[in-house]
């Protein structure tokens, strides 16, 4: 069963408009989570908030945000006027302009979320506005208020509905210059690059989502299981990571390389 949208409104290009749906499209739900508990107890450790100076818990009525100006200086914003900066409209996904769908770096995705339509009468209307992006190899791009604030979003067709992207703030994403900038851009000898393909082509495998499968958390979950049964069961010490060796001669460790992937399909 689909999990229940946690936002409706509105897509918008010029005059055309049908109500959507949006929900998220990853989870965390299936992490194991863990509570703070006190040892001697068993009960839940619980937070609070409390004056950096007299040591005293401040109530809820008394927090405020505060942006840091100085040292130990402080302007206080209240929640009206955190509110107020955002957009008047929360409700509706205004397609401002369109870009071409690879001209988006895949490091300024931030969240995905599914758009579905929310009525049957304007299922005609998303469905153009999806197709002709698609037909047209064109992303929206809006503006809208989500998670308290306001972002710019990117929506891509996707089989039959779209994917909303939350796109990252200019501020934080980071210039690849930055780190790239001195690597040397020297092509490799075409044998070595011969060799290195058919090593990729030799470990190719079509997609399956288990090759994201958390292994730590099987784990875990089977320590919970066994001591809900009253068991002990102590954690496998881990095992030191091999230390790879210096690569001296790359074509002698890419011919061995192959060599043993030979073996291992055998």
């Amino acid at each position: 069963m689909a999990p229940r949208s946690f936002w409706k409104g509105y897509l918008k290009l010029s005059l055309v408009t049908c109500p959507v749906a949006m929900a998220p499209a990853t989870t965390d739900n299936e992490k194991v989570k863990f509570r703070t508990l006190n040892r001697k107890t068993g009960n839940r450790v619980i937070s609070q908030y409390v004056d950096g100076v007299t040591g005293k818990a401040v109530d809820e009525d008394d927090e405020v945000k505060g942006y840091e100006r100085g040292e130990d200086e402080y302007v206080m914003l209240e929640e009206d006027e955190i509110d107020a900066v955002g957009l008047e409209s929360t409700r509706t996904i205004d397609i401002e302009m369109f870009v071409p769908r690879d001209s988006i770096d895949w490091i300024w995705y931030d969240k995905p979320h599914y758009l579905t339509p929310d009525d049957p009468v304007g299922e005609e209307a998303f469905s153009v506005i999806r197709d002709a992006m698609e037909a047209t190899g064109r992303v929206g791009i809006s503006r809208l208020v989500m998670y308290r604030r306001e972002r710019a979003v990117m929506l891509e067709p996707r089989g039959k509905g779209i994917i909303l992207w939350t796109l990252r703030y200019g501020d934080e994403v980071r210039s690849r210059d930055e780190y790239f900038g001195d690597t040397k851009n020297g092509k490799p000898e075409s044998k070595m690059m011969a060799l290195v393909k058919t090593l990729i082509d030799e470990r190719t495998k079509p997609w399956d989502p288990k090759m994201v499968d958390d292994p730590v958390q099987d784990r875990l979950l089977e320590i919970i299981a066994a001591k809900k049964k009253g068991k002990k069961r102590p954690p496998k010490p881990k095992v030191e990571a091999e230390k790879p060796s210096n690569v001296i001669n790359i074509m002698d460790a890419l011919r061995k390389s192959i060599a043993s992937e030979g073996k291992k399909k055998s």
